[in-house]
C-alpha cells in the first residue's frame, strides 16, 4: 500500500466553516473522534516531517539504513513527501531511501553556529541534490530563532546552494517561524520558495481558535512572500503533557487539530507538513514535557487513536 495521487480527503462529507474547521458536533465520543482522525489519516497527506530517532537516541547518534527503511515503509502509505532536517550523521539517508520508495523530498541542512559542521550539512545537501533525491531544498531550519547565526551568514549559505543547484531546477529556501519573513525582507527575497512553521500551539491559542490563527500565520507569511510560494513545513499539537495558556495538550485535541489541518489543506491546496511522525522521547528537554508527544505515531511506532 502507497500514497496515491488520486486519493483525496473527503471534505465534501464533513461540515466546514472557513475559520473554525470541522463541525466536531456529531462526533461527541472519543470512539467517533477517533474513527474520524482514522479516516482522515488513511485519507493520504501531503507530507510528514520524519521523527530520526528512538527512544535511547539523540541528536548527534549514527541512524543505520535499517531503522529509516522500517520508518519510512510505515509512512509510505500516508504521505507523498517526506521532509528531512540534517544531511548528516545517518539523515542523508532519509531522502535517498524515501526516494528509492517514490516519496517526493524537502531535505534540509541543519545550520548553527558550528561552522565546521555547517560545512559538512552544505556539502551533504548538494551532493544529495544532485543525486536526484532533493526536491526541494532547506537551507536551515530557525536559525534566526535561535539567533545562531547572522542574517548575511544565513544569506551567504543559501546563494551558496543556489548557486550549486543552479542548473538542477530545484527550489531553494529557508525554515523559520512565520513572523521572521515579514522582520527579515532580505532573508525572503533570497529564497526561492518560503518555508513557514505555523505552531498555534505554541502561541497560547485554544483548539477552538487554532485553525484561524495558523490561518493568519499562513496569511502573514503570505504576505511576506509577495508571489512566491509558502509551505507550511512543520505544524501540529501534542497529545499529553503540560498547557500552554488556552492550548491544552490531549488526545482530543491531537485529533482535532490534525484532522482540522487536513481538511484546510484539501480544501484550500495548502501543501502541509505535519509535525511529526513519531514521538521522539530525547525532545522532553528541549520542549519541556510536551516535546516527546508530537507524533502520529507513539515511540514504539503504533498509532496513538
Amino acid at each position: 500500500m502507497s500514497y496515491r495521487e488520486g486519493r483525496k480527503f473527503l471534505i465534501e462529507n464533513l461540515q466546514i466553516s472557513e475559520h473554525t474547521g470541522v463541525d466536531f458536533s456529531d462526533y461527541t465520543s472519543e470512539k467517533d473522534l477517533k474513527k474520524l482522525w482514522r479516516e482522515t489519516l488513511d485519507a493520504g497527506m501531503h507530507g510528514i516531517c520524519f521523527s530520526m530517532y528512538e527512544d535511547g537516541q539523540e541528536p548527534g547518534d549514527t541512524i543505520t539504513e535499517e531503522q529509516v527503511e522500517r520508518r519510512v515503509k510505515i509512512l509510505k502509505p500516508y504521505a507523498k513527501w517526506i521532509r528531512s532536517f540534517s544531511c548528516i550523521e545517518g539523515n542523508e539517508n532519509i531522502p535517498r531511501i524515501a526516494k528509492k520508495h517514490g516519496m517526493k523530498n524537502l531535505v534540509g541542512a541543519w545550520l548553527g553556529d558550528d561552522m565546521e559542521k555547517n560545512e559538512e550539512e552544505i556539502a551533504g545537501l548538494i551532493q544529495l541534490a544532485k543525486e536526484g533525491c532533493v526536491d526541494i531544498a532547506a537551507v536551515g531550519n530557525e536559525v534566526m530563532y535561535r539567533k545562531d547565526l547572522t542574517e548575511q551568514q544565513l544569506i551567504d549559505y543559501i546563494w551558496r546552494v543556489k548557486d550549486a543547484l543552479k542548473d538542477l531546477d530545484i527550489p531553494v529556501g529557508y525554515v523559520d517561524a512565520y513572523y521572521e519573513f515579514s522582520h527579515r525582507p532580505a532573508i525572503t527575497n533570497s529564497c526561492d520558495v518560503i518555508l513557514a512553521n505555523c505552531y498555534p500551539y505554541w502561541e497560547g491559542c485554544s483548539i477552538e481558535h487554532s485553525l484561524a490563527h495558523m490561518q493568519q500565520m499562513f496569511s502573514q507569511a503570505s504576505h511576506a512572500a509577495n508571489g512566491k510560494k509558502v509551505i507550511i513545513t512543520e505544524t501540529g499539537w501534542p497529545s499529553q503533557g503540560s498547557s500552554l495558556g488556552g492550548a491544552h495538550s490531549n488526545a482530543e485535541n491531537t485529533m482535532k487539530y490534525f484532522i482540522n489541518t487536513q481538511a484546510w489543506s484539501a480544501k484550500d491546496d495548502i501543501e502541509v507538513f505535519y509535525f511529526s511522525s513519531f514521538d521522539e522521547s530525547w525532545k522532553v528537554g528541549a520542549e519541556g514535557d510536551v516535546g516527546a508527544y508530537w507524533g502520529l505515531w507513539d515511540k514504539n511506532e503504533n498509532l496513538k487513536f
